[in-house]
């Protein structure tokens, strides 16, 4: 007797392999997940298991999601017996679904270690940047080919997953009858396919809006949440917010136009502010200083120190002994102990810092968008229309970041970059020379500036980035006591050697003592500890001023609170020069004694999440979401502890609000410069006959 016949339905078996390929890839992006968190192990600290736990089951909501997007073409097949046979196509799609997802999740590794964050617009920001340095960056920063290695091998594996369960589910043999399932069967199939696709990418059986990313915020661990989500899905979110023809980002108005713009007033006028052009402009004013608050200063010099962190700051309490020669300088000038950048990328501390305007949901790329071709009020309109000269000195290309377009559309034309410098003591295949070449070079371009007229300068370090340009022969101690993050504070401990070195070279100078040093970090960078829920390590930065009197006047330590947005105004109160502006800070030296000081900051990327800095509180607002207040501490004692004060919530919700309301229309509506005012004879941001000081140095 031969085999028995036994009857096979193609549907049944078909639907038997889409479920189990589904499940593998449900499997693939759980490893995933569990691969970021082993890969960040020092971010877990004291978080409970439980919330590690409620991670992994809300990303399954979220990896349900990309599973339904790979199962379409196989829950399209249900409704016909002949799609159903093209299983060698299923076997392809499903290899190449997985191999790209799987790509993702890899590339995603160091993507969260470096900024503690799940996949987003940086990486199309990074496209459009030059590609010979961005691919010189990933190959010299990361191990490339270990990943494409573990890449390569595990899209080999799945693929002999998915050949498996093919071959498992085929029809073995000519003892077998092939049962063709009638079409109304298969359109039912297909309906309750269908509605379990809907589900699975809705990602919730509730009404209204699917499944969204604050779904994942159930924890009071910023980790935790951060792992519910999946990279493929924040990918393309970002590219769709990235490349939409509209700023889809920008915050909808949240108060009546003219409350905002009261509100906003009364933020940052001060009482040596008068209001010009209130019509046409929103903070638009002339500034005259504060009597005897002035320095004997007619040159201004800003150092902005690739992340600096004020988390490792040894003068701000931070261990290891990464920043001597820092500490040092700060001994001998007025150190901003609460200070923090207005974003956590380097362009946005560049606009921030010269250009005095705030980094705002929707143009976190301001330097690369068309409304970056605005000018503002910033250094090169009040110090260069007065006849100062201008200084660039950078290690690396001004291609990057749009910085020679966006600098020189506001009116710096000196620029030093890697291709001007001879015989440098290291060049990095990826950024340029190292921040020794780039501090000597400063001094000598300083030197000579100085014969001739006042000058101002921007002074922009790189070692300290990813992959770290620094020299074989190092002049400092490695760090070896911080884990993954030793290379980082290397580098870090490197930049902070070059700028002592630079100082002891200019200070034999005579424009020494006529110099009025800012030296800020662009940004800070992420820690194990993370400080509330928006990170705040990774904005706080040091912020010290040095110069003829400074302590004398100012005294040692400031614990106001402010931004890289305070930095013009308080240059401008130190030259002691009347001036019309429109900077979206203050002069931190000339507020009233009880002044406690605010800032507003927001992360790079496309988390629109929005905080607002006052005093010891911190209010994070994710667009969309709900505010969390919190009272926040720095330095050894650092640590956040949430409130629930609804009153002071509210004011302060609305503080913020108000803030990205008004800045946002005064951008769009190419508000935000000095402007021109011709009632009081204010022009182009001078005041005309009211700076003695500069006319006879001059």
């Amino acid at each position: 007797m031969g085999k028995p016949i036994r009857k096979i339905s193609v549907l049944r078996n078909h639907l038997i392999f889409s479920t189990l390929s589904a499940l593998v890839l449900l499997l693939l992006y759980t490893g995933l997940r569990a691969a970021l968190l082993i890969y960040n192990h020092e971010l877990i600290g004291d978080i409970p298991p439980g919330d590690i736990l409620e991670a992994f089951l809300n990303g399954v909501h979220f990896d349900l999601r990309v599973v339904a997007y790979a199962c379409i073409p196989l829950i399209i097949a249900t409704l016909s017996r002949r799609a159903m046979g093209w299983r060698r196509l299923f076997l392809l799609w499903l290899t190449l679904f997985a191999s790209v997802t799987l790509f993702i999740g890899v590339s995603e590794l160091d993507f969260y270690r470096e900024f503690h964050q799940r996949l987003n617009n940086l990486v199309f920001s990074y496209i459009q940047q030059d590609a010979a340095t961005v691919l010189s960056m990933l190959w010299y920063g990361f191990p490339v080919l270990k990943y494409l290695l573990a890449w390569i091998s595990t899209t080999f594996l799945l693929f002999l997953i998915f050949r498996y369960l093919h071959r498992m589910t085929l029809v073995p043999d000519d003892n077998i009858i092939v049962q063709n399932s009638p079409w109304y069967l298969r359109c039912g199939v297909f309906v309750i396919c269908l509605v379990i696709a809907v589900i699975a990418v809705r990602g919730t059986l509730r009404q209204g809006p699917p499944m969204r990313w604050g779904d994942a915020y159930t924890t009071t661990s910023v980790f935790a949440n951060q792992l519910g989500l999946n990279g493929t899905l924040t990918l393309i979110s970002a590219a769709k917010d990235y490349w939409s023809p509209r700023h889809n980002n920008i915050w909808k108005p949240a108060l009546e136009q003219n409350e905002a713009l009261s509100v906003v007033r009364d933020m940052l006028l001060t009482r040596q502010d008068q209001l010009v052009d209130d019509e046409a402009a929103a903070v638009r004013r002339v500034f005259s200083p504060v009597a005897g608050k002035s320095l004997e200063v007619k040159n201004v010099v800003v150092i902005l120190m690739e992340s600096f962190a004020g988390h490792y700051v040894g003068a701000l309490g931070g261990a290891g002994n990464i920043t001597p020669y820092f500490d040092q300088l700060a001994s001998e000038g007025l150190l901003f102990s609460r200070y923090f950048s207005n974003g956590t990328h380097t362009h946005q501390g560049m606009f921030a810092t010269m250009a005095c305007f705030p980094n705002l949901p929707g143009f976190e790329y301001l330097m690369q968008q068309p409304e970056g071709t605005h000018h503002f009020s910033g250094l090169p309109q009040l110090l260069g229309t007065k006849g100062f000269d201008d200084l660039y000195v950078y290690n690396g290309d001004f291609a990057w970041d749009n910085q020679a377009g966006f600098f020189g559309n506001q009116g710096m034309h000196h620029f030093i970059g890697r291709h001007e410098y001879i015989n440098p003591v290291f060049s990095d295949p990826t950024w340029g020379v190292s921040d020794q070449d780039m501090f000597d070079r400063a001094a000598l371009e300083l030197k000579e500036q100085s014969v001739s007229r006042p000058f101002y300068a921007l002074l922009q370090t790189l070692s300290n980035h990813t992959p770290y340009a620094l020299p074989d022969s190092l002049p400092i101690e490695r760090v070896t006591d911080f884990g993954s993050l030793n290379e980082h504070l290397t580098a870090m401990r490197y930049s902070d050697w070059a700028l002592g070195q630079f100082f002891a070279k200019v200070r034999q100078e005579p424009f020494f003592k006529d110099t009025l040093f800012v030296i800020v970090g662009d940004h800070g960078f992420g820690s194990p500890e993370q400080l509330s829920d928006i990170d705040l390590f990774r904005f706080h930065v040091p912020m010290l001023l040095i110069g003829p009197g400074v302590q004398e006047k100012f005294g040692e330590r400031s614990d106001i609170v402010g931004t890289q947005l305070d930095i013009v105004p308080t240059i401008m109160g130190r030259l002691g020069m009347s001036t019309q502006h429109q900077c979206w800070g203050r002069d931190l030296l000339g507020l009233d004694p009880d002044e406690q000081g605010f800032g507003v900051i927001k992360p790079s990327g496309s988390d629109q999440t929005v905080a607002l800095v006052e005093d010891d509180r911190l209010l994070v607002l994710p667009k969309g979401g709900e505010p969390k207040l919190y009272r926040y501490r720095l330095h050894e004692d650092a640590g956040v502890e949430a409130l629930d004060l609804p009153s002071a919530e509210k004011q302060l919700r609305k503080r913020l609000e108000a803030f990205l309301q008004v800045a946002t229309k005064s951008l769009l509506d190419n508000t935000a410069g000095v402007g021109v005012q011709d009632s009081g004879k204010v022009i182009a941001g001078s005041v005309e006959g009211g700076l003695p000081e500069l006319n006879s140095a001059l």
